[in-house]
Order: C-alpha cells, then structure tokens, then sequence
C-alpha cells in the first residue's frame, strides 16, 4: 500500500472518528418530568376546559418540547394558551394527522437566541375541547387521557383535579389502578394522585354525570341511545381482563413449556398417518373429479373440511369453464389498456347450490349482466359493500363445508390438527400478550414473562407453519387421496415436469387452471402455459386463458382481499367505557 493512500485512510478514520464523537457528545443528554398537574373542568353546555403542567429537568442542552393531542372525529380544540416558568419561550400549534401538535420553544436568555441547558422548567398549557363530553339518552359520561401513551418518557407522578357542573350523582373510575395512589370525591370536584407512570403506559378517568346538570349543551356529543349499562359492561370487561393478565401472566411464564409437551402428545396420539400402499412421485392427471372448491377445502389448505379464497377463485374459473360467465375485453382510449369484463350467462340451471352462490355474489355488482372487474376493489373498499360480500362469502364456505361434512370425517381425523391449531393460535397470542407485559410491567418477575413469551412465540410459528398432516391423521383411503393431490400439485409448480409431460389439449390446460387455484398455484400454471403457447391451438380464444391474460385472476384476488381488509378495518361506536378508549391523551417529548 503507498503512502498516499495510507495516509488518506487515515484521514477518513479521523473524520469518521470525528463525526461519531461529535454527535455522541449531542446525544449525551436526557430530561426526566417529575410531575404533571390536569385539571380538568366539564361546562354545563358540554365545553370540557383543560390545564395541564408538566415540570421538566433538563441534563444537557435542549431547544424546547413538543405536546401531541389526539382528536377524534367531530372533536376540536380552541382557545390554546402557553405559559413557560424556568425559561422564555415562544410556541406554534398545527395540525397533523388527527393531531394538535404544538410546540414550544425554550430559551435562555430574553431575547430569545439561546436554547436551555442542565435546569428546570415548567410548561404550562390550557385550553378547550369540543364534543368530548358524551350525552346519552339516560347519563352523561366523560372518558377522558389524564396520561397518554405516547410520551417519550415516563412521570414521577399526575395530581388531578376535576370539576364537574353537578354536585350530585356523579360517579368516577381511574384506570389504570395499578397506578392510583389516592382520590375523592367532594361535591362536584374530583381529586386524585398517581404513582409513577413509565413509558408506554396511560391514565385515565371515566366520569358518568345526571344529565339534569346539562343545559343548552351544545358543545357535547350527543348519542341517541342508552348508555350508562353499556358503558359500566365495557368497563367492567375492561378492568377484569387487564386484573385477570397481572395475576396470570408470572405463572404463564413458566406454564409457556407445557405448549411442547402437549404437541408431542399430539403428534404422537393423532398425527402419526397410517403406512399406505401409493409411492408416486408426481401425478399428470387429476386424481379425483371433485370440484375445485371441494379439491380446496379438502386437500390444498389447513382448515380441512373449509374452502378459503383459493377456492372461491377457483370456482369462479369453474364457471367460466362451465360458460355460466364468459369473458370480454373493451379498449379504454384514457388509458390505452383494455377492461376486462364477466359476462353473465343468465343460465344457472345446471349449476350446484354452491357455484350458483358464487355466480349470485358476483352478479350484484354487475350493471347490465356485465361486471368490469378493474372497478371491483374499489367497490369493495366501501364498508357497506365489503360486509354484504364477506357475509356472503362465509355462507358459501359454509355451504360447501356442510356438504362435505360426512366426506371429510370419513378421510381425515382432525382432532390433533383442531388440538394444535388451538395450540398455536393461542399459543402466538399469549406469548405476544406475556412478552409485552413482561416488558412494561414495573415487576421484577416480568423477566420471566418475557423469556416464556418469546419461547412460546418461536414454538407457536414453528408448529403453524408445519404440514396439515403433521398432526392430523388420514384415513388410508384418505392418505392416499391427499398424497395424490399433493403430488399433482408438485406436478403444476414444476415447469420442467409439464415440459416433458405438456398437456395435449387446452381441455387438460382449462382444468390445470382450475384446479391450479384450487391448490395456490395457479400463477405456476400460466407461466407454463405461456412457455408451451406454441404447442396448443387456439388457446388465445379460450376465455380462461383471456382471465389470466388480463390480469383477471390477480383482479380478484386484490378485490377480495380489499373487501376482507376493509370489514376488518371497520368498527363502531359500542366501546365507550373500554379501557383505554378516551379522549385526550397523546404524549409528547423535547427536542
């Protein structure tokens, strides 16, 4: 190595030494808050008045602090007020996100050109919140964040003050009560004292008031139901599960090795299969001519005896083999692509009970038996749409699963796989659930959560991502049946095998198709297809074929998907009271 090249790695290691020792030097500071004050105060017209301070020491320098407060939908905030003891400062608020981020800007000196460092400081803010107070037809209620979640540290502790427009049939609760040190009630004024509150964690309080101490409350919300037993269930379901979890979760921490002990009783019980007369490789042709929907529920997925989605597209090929649908494409001069549209037959008469449900569930969102399917998922992306085809959906698994009941319990004993299913689902959610309390919890004894909750993790995926048949077990006849379709479906991933062994007509690739989304590998087929096009005859007539041209297949799978995701995402009013639900809250930090 010559010397200028030496000497300009040397360099760099400088620079790079340099750089790393200067912002470490930056970050070597931190801030604690010892203490906070909220008081809160509920108008007789619904306005819900707050205060807040927060008392800061500092180590290190440090430019101000930042208060995050979150607004649900038709909530609002007004009337901000800043004010700053220990330092000057200037502040600005924005909104962001279903935030009020404001932001405060801490100084040294007067005229404001220095930041602060190594001192202590008190911020305080006030301000108004509209449609925070709740009025149901028989209470009105207040749940309210005296402590969010999403502070960047922890406090030393909260003193809270709530005023009330009644000095009668109030009733309070303050949860966590892990954290509650003292509180009363005198009159119409609530006080209350926390312990420390580490990071991560909230506080809150749920006021129920007589509506008779409401007038011209135009600045609550207002809900036309009763609410006061909703509320009280919600709670009561609320607190029972979090007092039931920090009773439990020391044990689970050492119960978390018997999930092992119960899948090797399992497996050696019920999943060991029985010694069977087949040893095929692979299979060119289908093994049985069962619908694909039942091909699906049956063979190709872990729920044996229920079809999934793979399975309803499957169907929906089905029919389009069946010519119950037929496929057309339309040029769209916009975006120069062609549309790709389902043509209804209007002929359902030989159809099953199951494929006519698929081919009614489609039809709803036809216009003029025609239905474009580049403007399904955005169809099911609206609630409304999305539950009515779900709840379809579910009706036709059902349906296809009852008439396959006797079937299925005649080829497949399920008992170990329903015991290890249980065990793995449950197993995942308890040992995500011990693991993060045993991170936050302030117990010594959460290291032991902690350690079952990730073991029980790990073992959990493990034993998920087995085979369906590692604790399940076949009939022989069964075995057999499910072998044969598991090689089948080896035959289809491979493209090298339909290579040498390429089907002889577009019938036999019709149902490859088919039965290759009955089994999740339809995209397999169709590369395959489109490397053996030259060998097969008028393929780009078949409507299949023009399916998966277009891009069909994965349309509907993102449509389906789409309405899956938004029932899921969807929710509604029922849990006021729950813990953890209220108002207010948010976090903050410093900068």
């Amino acid at each position: 190595m010559n010397v200028k090249k030496t000497f300009t790695i040397i360099l760099l290691f400088l620079l790079l030494f340099s750089t790393l020792s200067a912002v470490a030097a930056d970050d070597d500071r931190s801030y604690t808050i010892d203490q906070a004050f909220v008081d809160l105060t509920v108008e007789n017209n619904g306005l819900l008045h707050v205060d807040e301070r927060y008392d800061y020491s500092f180590e290190g320098k440090f430019n101000g602090v930042y208060r995050d407060i979150p607004l649900k939908a038709g909530e609002s905030i007004e009337n901000i007020q800043v004010y700053v003891d220990g330092a000057y400062a200037k502040y600005e608020e924005s909104d962001d996100g279903g935030y009020k981020h404001i932001k405060v800007y801490l100084y040294s000196d007067e005229a404001c050109t220095h930041g602060i460092r190594d001192c202590d400081v008190s911020v305080y803010l006030s301000y108004d919140m509209k449609n925070v107070v709740t009025l149901f037809n028989d209470v009105g209620g207040l749940q309210y964040k005296l402590w969010g979640d999403e502070w960047d540290v922890g406090v030393g502790s909260v003193d809270i003050q709530v005023k009330l427009p009644g000095d009668k049939g109030n009733e309070y609760f303050l949860n966590p009560q892990e954290f509650n040190v003292s509180s009363e009630l005198d009159k119409d004024t609530i006080t209350a004292k926390t312990s420390s509150i580490p990071k991560g964690d909230f506080y809150e309080i749920l006021v129920l008031m007589p509506l008779d101490d409401f007038s011209d409350a135009t600045y609550a919300k207002h809900v036309d139901q009763n609410g006061k037993e909703m509320i009280m269930k919600n709670l009561n379901d609320s607190i029972n599960g979090r007092n039931f979890w920090n009773t439990t979760y020391l044990v689970l921490g050492l119960l978390s090795i018997f999930s092992p002990i119960v899948a090797v009783f399992t497996y050696l019980r019920y999943g060991r299969e029985p010694k069977v007369m087949y040893e095929g490789i692979y299979e060119r042709e289908l093994p049985s001519d069962d619908p694909p929907e039942v091909v699906n529920a049956i063979y190709a997925n872990g729920d044996i005896g229920t079809p999934n989605m793979d399975g309803f597209e499957a169907a929906i090929l089905n029919l389009i083999d069946k010519k119950a649908l037929g496929i057309e494409t339309v040029a769209d001069s916009e975006t120069e692509t062609n549309d790709l549209y389902i043509k209804f037959s209007g002929d359902t008469s030989g159809l099953k009970s199951n494929e006519k449900q698929v081919y009614d569930i489609l039809h709803r969102f036809a216009n003029k038996d025609r239905l474009n399917l580049s403007s399904l998922n955005s169809r099911l992306s609206t609630e409304s749409n999305a539950e009515w085809f779900m709840d379809q959906y579910s009706e036709w698994q059902e349906n296809v699963s009852d008439s396959i009941e006797s079937r299925v319990s005649e080829e497949f004993n399920d008992t170990g796989t329903t015991i290890v299913a249980v065990l793995g689902v449950g197993g995942l959610v308890i040992g995500v659930i011990m693991a993060v309390l045993g991170f936050w919890t302030e117990l010594k004894s959460g290291t032991y959560a902690i350690a079952g909750g990730i073991f029980l993790i790990l073992f959990s995926l493990l034993i998920m991502k087995m085979d369906d048949d590692k604790f399940g077990q076949w009939t022989p006849e069964g075995r057999v049946m499910y072998l044969k379709w598991k090689n089948f479906k080896k035959f289809l991933k491979d493209n090298s095998l339909i290579k040498e062994h390429p089907p002889e007509s577009i019938v036999i690739w019709r149902k490859y198709l088919i039965y290759g989304a009955a089994l999740g590998v339809a995209d397999k087929v169709y590369d395959a297809m489109k490397l053996q096009e030259q060998n097969i005859s008028n393929y780009h007539d078949d409507d299949l074929f023009l399916y998966h041209h277009y891009g069909g297949y994965y349309m509907m799978h993102n449509a389906i998907m789409s309405g899956q995701s938004t029932v899921n995402s969807s929710s509604d009013s029922g849990g006021f009271g729950g813990l953890g639900g209220g108002s207010g809250g948010g976090g903050g930090g410093a900068f």
